[in-house]
C-alpha cells in the first residue's frame, strides 16, 4: 500500500481555552507524507496555540494527537525527533554567528552537520557572505532566514511553522516556497500558518497542492446571571 495514503500526523477533536474563554474546539485534521496543510484563521482565533499544542509545548483542554497511528505520548522522543517546530521565538543566540547557530542547533539535536552543509543551507536562504556575522548585528529578516536555514539541515519529516514568511523580502519568500515544495515533493509534511495565500512552487516550475484548514472563531461565553 502507498504510504502516502496513510495519515502520519493526525489531530482529533482538539479544544483549547484561554482563561474562561474558549478559543477553539473539535479541531480535527491530518497531514500525510507528501502533503502541506495551511492553517488559516483570523487574528486571535488560536492558530499559535494550536501549533504549540500539536507540538507538545502546551496542553489541550481535550483531544488527541497521533503520530504514525499512535498517541504521541506513547513514544514522545520518537515524535520529537520527527518534528521541526519554528515559532515566533526564533531560538537563536545573538552572540553567535549564523553559522555557529546552525552548528550549535545540530549539536543539541544530536544531528551530524558538516561545515559545508551548514554553509550551503545558509547560502540557499540568501545569507552567502553573512555566515560569520553575529546575529545581534543582523536585520530581523536575516535572523529569520538564519532560523529557516535550519530546515535545510533538519532530517525531520514533519515541519510545523508559525508564520514562516513574516519579515522576509520577496526573494526570500520565493526561496522558502521552493524549500517547502522540495520537502513535500520528497515525501515530507508541512503544517504552517500564514496571513497570505501561499503556493508551493519547485525550482522546475511545478506547483504542489496545498491543503487548507480554517480555524473558526468561537462566540464568547456569556456569564450567567446569579439569581437573587
Amino acid at each position: 500500500m502507498d504510504a502516502r495514503n496513510n495519515p502520519m500526523f493526525e489531530v482529533k477533536n482538539l479544544a483549547c481555552s484561554r482563561g474562561n474563554q474558549p478559543l477553539f474546539e473539535n479541531v480535527s485534521f491530518s497531514v500525510k507524507p507528501g502533503q502541506a496543510l495551511h492553517l488559516e484563521g483570523d487574528n486571535g482565533v488560536g492558530k499559535t496555540s494550536l501549533l504549540r499544542i500539536v507540538c507538545g509545548l502546551s496542553p489541550a483542554d481535550s483531544g488527541e494527537v497521533f503520530w504514525q497511528g499512535q498517541l504521541v505520548q506513547t513514544d514522545p522522543s520518537a515524535f520529537r525527533s520527527a518534528l521541526f517546530y519554528l515559532g515566533h521565538n526564533l531560538s537563536l543566540k545573538e552572540e553567535l554567528s549564523a553559522l555557529e547557530n546552525l552548528q550549535a542547533d545540530a549539536t543539541v539535536a544530536g544531528r551530524t552537520l558538516t561545515h559545508a552543509q551548514a554553509l550551503t543551507a545558509l547560502a540557499r536562504m540568501g545569507l552567502r557572505g553573512r555566515e560569520h556575522l553575529q546575529l545581534r548585528v543582523m536585520s530581523q529578516g536575516q535572523k529569520r532566514r538564519t532560523a529557516l536555514a535550519r530546515l535545510l539541515a533538519s532530517q525531520a519529516p514533519l515541519w510545523v511553522l508559525d508564520e514562516p514568511f513574516v519579515a522576509l523580502d520577496a526573494k526570500a519568500v520565493d526561496g522558502l516556497r521552493r524549500v517547502l515544495a522540495d520537502h513535500v515533493a520528497q515525501g515530507g509534511m508541512v503544517l504552517f500558518t500564514s496571513h497570505q495565500a501561499v503556493t508551493l512552487q519547485r525550482l522546475d516550475g511545478s506547483v504542489l497542492d496545498v491543503q487548507h484548514y480554517r480555524l473558526q472563531p468561537m462566540a464568547p461565553s456569556v456569564p450567567q446571571k446569579v439569581q437573587p
